[in-house]
């Protein structure tokens, strides 16, 4: 019994064998052939195991053969790259090269990756593939294709309808595969004979089926000719006087009907045809060039080129009238055929009123008067457009319309209705109307009024309404582009549709909270960035072009961010009837300075903002109508927005960029504050603290004493640990000695801020300082320092008058930026001279002036090691001068104290500079300018509203 048992295990084995050799000579695999023993149950168990585990390994490498045999055929007409004559290929995914975007700039276009031009020109989706099914790049041939698309080049292929390929998976039947092993000789391929035969079998095949094409093309084109019918219309070839050869005579005749052109009209794939011949053609046969079955539409036919016309137009032809064998040239054959008609006198029609109601104009009549008067004339023209102009009507009248326009030197009206024929339209575009808005700082209602009254007046819609400037404002506000974050970002929404929010949602109302009485608009923080980043696309892939970096890198991106924000001042409305809130504002924006591309082992800077001051780069994020001294409101509206912020610092952001998914981290930098604002948010005590600075702990007393050696010691994290023990006091320490523990910190710090100088109110700081310098230096305080303020009073009035009549300089209630620009001059300087009699105090007063200007460019500036390389050398000693100058000359004013942007400015400025190359780059100019516009859109929107726009 066992031994039948192993006859029996035996001729399984063999049978499972043989199955397993015949499906592996069916996926036409070699396997060697080994007489087997007689197993045991064991043995076949493993034996078998052995065959599925080879099974599989061939399996996946057959897939990894079909893959790589799909990578030498096109994605879009399955044509293997080794039979293509061009030898070259493009990728199906990623921007497009510089040739195709040369091209589409010069027309206009607005695709840049060659997905979008693909599904344009083929009518195929190639973003939704997948490597193991479809190629992934495509032929030359296809290229041309493209190209001749979008420019007037001559076809040289031909690319038939229905002609792209449908890709399917991997199969025992796969028909790639076996494409690509018919080169390869196998054992299992017939001989020589065999093959001999088979190939006088094809051959004899094409021959045919080249006949039935050809028949095919013959029945086609007497079709075409037949849709013509222009025989009695167009002149025969057979009617020139010369006898032309024959390719000559081919290029002058129409492809449709083979008569010589009338009327010739060329297609974008350079064929020629008669105007009437090619236009009846589209309307039957549709929108395909009958040459060459290249996409055709009415619209895209042209004139030839004058040149060619002229040739024409000089060939000799017969006239094909009976006893007439005169030969005319072919541009004056119409006026020739004419002289052969009878002249009929012209029939004077003359309306006879026969005594009903006197004759009314054909504008004063109704629209079925109208129809009843001109229904002769109707008629006309229908048979004129069927005969002519295949029926188009509409043209024919336009075209008479504009004709009479143009007898009566009208063209101002010939031209908006040659713009309307064009598909133009005469009305301006959306996005044109919301520039005009809004540089214009017109309201919506003004705007509504100003769109109502042009319509009014002349009958035309010029400007568009304002559903329309919503739709296209949509395309330029956050919320527009799709994005995702990796991970999700904590606690906010992965819907990236998101666009103007309150910026109340989300804050708990209960009677014992703080009644927050403002309102507050904002965008979300990482749609905002988005909004920013495809703002710079194709400044990003210019620089990376400039850097020689390939197109299709997708990161990761680091991009640095400044964030700015301030508070406006007076914004109230000057005669509004607006909602009772404060009449002050904060702006949040932020700028995107730099963004930079690991490439190898360095980082290369793809883009970097040319004018960071400006308010064109800097993107408003939050608007409220608040105090910023009111820390709980500050609070309660800011405090989602740093929470966005600080959940991004450690995700990546994927964003579609060029037709390529790009990966983008960021850096957030706060360094557009005024000092102000920067004690407020890191939790410091207010600028008149003993603890003067907001980058080191020196106090005001420490400051005086020695005015330039100090380092920047404070940060953010340090200000947080001191806030907590300032609330917990672990020490039991009196209140003073918790103060100096903690160096003045004495709330919750809620901002991260980057310890730096805010070029411009350091400028204006300073500038406030030389103001009351020089009032003392009138007054002669060096001499006596106890002073009244009536005689303050009295030294201002006396510089305020003086600098009038001198600089034209107007007083002001507060000093601003533009003020502090024009007092530090040295013609400044000069004019004080002349109101202080000492010349030691001119020396001194000039002297301190030419530091403060030597040392004033350096922070200013946007990058000092360029701009202005030799004073930023000499800094350390203009500001080590600059103080002794202080310490003995004006020692009457700065005796124990200094003011807090002298200081910074003689003691931290090279610090900063040495650690982020510049600090006029990083000011807060650009939300300054900002709210300059904010504050003309609040004073204009006044009267015109009840409701906050």
């Amino acid at each position: 019994p066992s031994g039948d048992n192993q006859v029996e295990n035996k001729e399984k084995a063999e049978k499972e064998a043989s199955l397993d050799n015949g499906t592996l000579m069916q996926m036409d695999v070699a396997v060697p052939v080994v007489e087997k023993p007689l197993l045991a149950d064991t043995d076949l168990n493993h034996n078998k195991q052995a065959l599925e585990k080879d099974a599989d390994s061939l399996k996946i490498q057959e897939n990894a053969a079909h893959q790589a045999n799909l990578q030498q055929l096109c994605r879009i007409c399955g044509v293997s790259f080794k039979t293509d004559r061009y030898k070259r290929s493009h990728p199906v995914h990623g921007p497009v090269d510089c040739e195709t975007q040369g091209l589409l700039r010069k027309k206009e276009k607005r695709a840049t990756s060659w997905p979008d031009l693909i599904a344009k020109v083929f009518k195929i989706d190639v973003r939704g593939d997948i490597d193991t099914i479809h190629p992934t790049r495509f032929c030359h041939n296809c290229w041309s294709i493209i190209h001749r698309k979008f420019s007037n080049a001559p076809c040289e292929v031909y690319f038939p309808r229905n002609s792209t390929m449908e890709w399917k998976s991997h199969s025992p039947n796969c028909t790639v595969c076996y494409t690509a092993r018919c080169g390869v000789k196998r054992k299992n391929q017939p001989s020589n004979l065999q093959l001999g035969k088979r190939l006088k079998i094809i051959a004899e095949r094409a021959r045919k089926t080249k006949g039935v094409k050809k028949q095919v093309q013959v029945n086609n084109k007497n079709l075409m000719k037949k849709i013509a019918n222009c025989k009695k219309i167009h002149l025969s070839t057979k009617l020139l006087a010369v006898d032309y050869p024959a390719d000559f005579i081919k290029s002058i005749s129409c492809q449709v009907c083979d008569h010589i052109l009338a009327d010739p009209v060329e297609t974008t794939c350079s064929h020629l045809f008669c105007r009437t011949c090619i236009l009846k053609c589209l309307k039957v046969m549709g929108s395909y060039c009958p040459a060459c079955q290249y996409p055709c539409f009415p619209t895209d036919l042209v004139s030839p080129v004058k040149s060619f016309l002229n040739i024409l137009n000089s060939l000799a032809v017969r006239c094909p009238v009976k006893e007439c064998d005169e030969e005319v040239l072919l541009g004056k054959y119409c006026h020739h055929l004419s002289s052969h008609k009878e002249v009929k006198r012209k029939e004077i029609y003359t309306h006879v009123n026969k005594g009903g109601r006197p004759r009314q104009h054909l504008l004063s009549l109704t629209r079925r008067a109208q129809k009843h008067r001109l229904r002769e004339l109707k008629l006309q023209v229908k048979a004129f457009a069927e005969k002519e102009e295949g029926g188009d009507i509409k043209a024919v009248c336009l075209t008479l319309f504009l004709l009479a326009l143009r007898a009566r030197n009208e063209h101002r009206q010939a031209d908006e209705l040659e713009a309307i024929m064009q598909g133009k339209g005469s009305g301006l575009h959306p996005a044109v109307c919301l520039a005009i808005r809004v540089n214009t700082f017109l309201s919506c209602s003004q705007y509504h009024k100003m769109y109502r009254t042009v319509k009014a007046i002349t009958g035309r819609q010029i400007f568009q309404p304002l559903h329309a400037l919503r739709a296209a404002e949509k395309a330029l506000l956050p919320g527009y582009h799709p994005f995702e974050w990796k991970p999700p970002l904590k606690n906010v929404s992965t819907n990236t549709e998101v666009g103007i929010i309150d910026g109340l949602s989300g804050l708990p109302h209960s009677v014992d909270d703080y009644p927050v009485d403002t309102i507050a608009k904002r965008f979300r923080y990482d749609a905002a960035l988005v909004s920013a980043l495809m703002d710079l696309e194709e400044d990003i892939l210019e620089g990376m072009k400039a850097q020689d970096l390939d197109d299709y890198l997708n990161g990761p991106f680091t991009v640095v961010v400044k964030e700015s924000c301030d508070g406006m001042g007076d914004v109230s409305e000057k005669h509004g009837s607006g909602p009772a809130v404060p009449e002050k504002a904060v702006r949040f924006s932020f700028t995107l300075m730099n963004i930079t591309i690991a490439h190898g082992n360095k980082n290369v800077r793809v883009f970097e903002e040319v004018k960071p001051n400006s308010e064109l780069c800097c993107k408003p994020l939050c608007l409220m109508l608040a105090d910023e001294s009111d820390h709980e409101t500050l609070t309660a509206i800011l405090s989602p927005l740093i929470a966005e912020r600080e959940t991004m610092k450690s995700s990546v952001l994927l964003l579609e960029m060029g037709g390529i998914l790009r990966t983008f981290k960021f850096i957030f930098r706060g360094t557009g504050y005024d000092e102000k604002l920067v004690r407020e948010v890191e939790g410091l005590e207010a600028s008149g603290s003993t603890y003067i600075c907001t980058l080191c702990d020196a106090t005001r007393l420490e400051a005086s004493q020695n005015l330039v050696l100090h380092s920047i010691t404070r940060s953010h994290a340090e200000n947080l640990e001191r806030y907590e023990v300032w609330r917990s006091n672990p020490y039991n320490e009196s209140v003073d000695e918790l103060r100096d523990r903690v160096k003045g910190v004495s709330a919750k710090p809620f901002i991260e801020t980057v310890p730096s100088i805010d070029a411009l109110h350091c400028d204006i700081g300073n500038a406030a300082e030389f103001y009351k310098i020089f009032q003392f230096e009138i007054g002669e305080v060096y001499k006596n320092p106890d002073i009244s303020k009536e005689e303050r009073k009295r030294w201002q009035s006396t510089l305020d008058k003086h600098l009038r009549k001198k600089m034209n300089l107007k007083p002001i209630m507060r000093m601003n930026g533009n003020f502090a620009r024009k007092l530090m001059t040295k013609e400044t300087v000069e004019a004080v001279c002349e109101l202080i009699k000492c010349e030691e105090r001119h020396d001194a007063l000039r002297e301190l002036m030419d530091l403060y200007l030597k040392m004033k460019p350096v922070w200013r500036s946007s990058c000092p090691a360029k701009e202005c390389p030799e004073l930023l050398c000499q800094y350390s000693f203009n500001s080590q001068r600059f103080a002794e100058l202080l310490s003995t000359k004006f020692k009457y004013r700065y005796e124990g104290k200094i003011t807090n942007y002298f200081h910074k400015t003689l003691a931290h400025v090279p610090e900063i500079i040495e650690r982020d190359g510049s600090i006029g780059a990083w000011a807060s100019e650009g939300n300054e300018s900002g709210n300059k516009l904010f504050r003309r859109f609040r004073k204009m929107n006044a009267r015109q509203s009840k409701c906050y726009e």
